[in-house]
């Protein structure tokens, strides 16, 4: 190489390096922001919050984000006086000793030393919305709220006096008063009568044909009067305790939620990742994203972006707040520290968050010096080829 050659080439160069951060810089704006230009959010932009992720943080967050149990927010046992309501129907039967006297034409019941016993059905009663029944010669009867023995007893003691040693006996023929409600994902919608022996919540899925999506993505909301609680199904199924008694004008809703999070950056994979309903860890989200590119991650730059809640997080000055009453919040993870392998298990993700990982410095500069070697080849080719003299 002549010296024309030599100052060709170091000109080239010079101007490479004068325009090289510039261009560097353009070229790598397409991967993201690098760890340093994170981290000075808060210079920029006071409304965003960083957090750094460690123990007391995980903590915090998986304490916030657990919701009461089924067993822990329904507390109701299954009750041994099964009362009627309104609407329900009523078949009464009443016995009188012989001579009968009041209901003498009923049909044969007993035969006892000759006498005979006399039984009458009365038509199906209806509880009306009062709460009260009509029974011949006994009057209007209370009846909703009221145990079938209480129903009883109460028509006997009207009875006394009218009817020779009257015995009743009163059967639910149509329960329309104790039912619960399942609508959502399952095969049929359905109001499914509840009974004295207590049926529960997956008695109550099970009517309803059973869950059309599969099990580890769907979601089991139960409202009782105010309180409306969440599960997993799938928990529900592994904790014999989550499967609560139903009580009458219970709503379960079986929902099917897809989550998901966002990978982006220097990660073996870049796409929308689905995760089941009981949720999943930073650890596993890592995984699930391919792990971190040794030749491109800093194991310091990885972040989670949230729009979290203002009470998950102690925060040293009074955060802002969206229009919906969120912190947008970007968690800081160092994954140089092994500890924080141990927190990445606890840590939650939630749906819509954004996982990013930076790209290295080093690597940063090893793109900058493939463009500048690049540029040389194509500027060194023509003089080596004689194009140039």
């Amino acid at each position: 190489m002549n010296l024309k050659e030599i100052s060709l080439l170091s000109g080239v160069v010079s101007v490479l390096l004068l325009t090289g951060c510039a261009s560097t810089t353009s070229y790598l704006s397409s991967s993201g922001p690098s760890t340093s230009k994170v981290n000075e959010v808060n210079e920029t932009n006071s409304a965003v919050q960083i957090v750094d992720v460690d123990d007391k943080v995980a903590r915090r967050l998986l304490n916030s984000n657990k919701q009461a149990q089924f067993s822990e927010a329904f507390t109701e046992k299954i009750s041994s006086n099964y009362t009627v309501g309104a609407g329900d129907a009523l078949e009464v039967s009443i016995w009188e000793a012989p001579p009968a006297t009041l209901f003498g034409s009923g049909l044969s019941d007993i035969k006892s030393g000759g006498a005979t016993s006399k039984v009458s059905t009365l038509p199906e009663q209806i509880i009306q919305s009062n709460g009260m029944v009509n029974i011949p010669f006994a009057g209007q009867v209370s009846a909703a709220g009221k145990t079938l023995h209480e129903i009883e007893s109460e028509i006997i003691k009207r009875l006394h006096g009218k009817a020779n040693q009257p015995q009743v006996l009163v059967r639910l023929t149509r329960n329309t008063s104790a039912n619960v409600t399942i609508v959502g994902e399952v095969g049929a919608s359905v109001r499914m009568p509840l009974s004295p022996r207590g049926e529960k919540l997956l008695d109550a899925l099970a009517a309803s044909g059973g869950v059309r999506q599969p099990v580890n993505k769907m979601t089991m909301q139960v409202t009782r009067g105010d309180v409306v609680r969440s599960m997993p199904l799938e928990r529900v199924i592994l904790d014999p305790k989550q499967n609560i008694v139903l009580q009458p004008g219970d709503v379960i809703t079986a929902m099917y939620q897809p989550l998901s999070f966002t990978v982006l950056g220097a990660t073996g994979k870049n796409e929308e990742q689905n995760f089941e309903a009981q949720g999943i860890s930073l650890a596993q989200a890592l995984a699930r994203a391919g792990g971190l590119q040794d030749a491109r991650a800093d194991a310091q730059g990885v972040f989670i972006f949230r729009f979290e809640d203002p009470d998950a997080v102690e925060w040293k000055s009074k955060p802002n707040m969206t229009p919906d009453g969120k912190v947008p919040v970007i968690y800081r993870v160092d994954l140089k520290n092994p500890a924080t392998f141990f927190v990445a298990q606890g840590f939650p993700i939630r749906n819509k968050d954004v996982l990013y990982v930076s790209n290295a410095p080093a690597a940063e500069m090893q793109k900058f010096l493939n463009i500048l070697t690049s540029a040389i080849f194509t500027v060194t080719a023509p003089m080596s080829s004689g194009l140039i003299k």
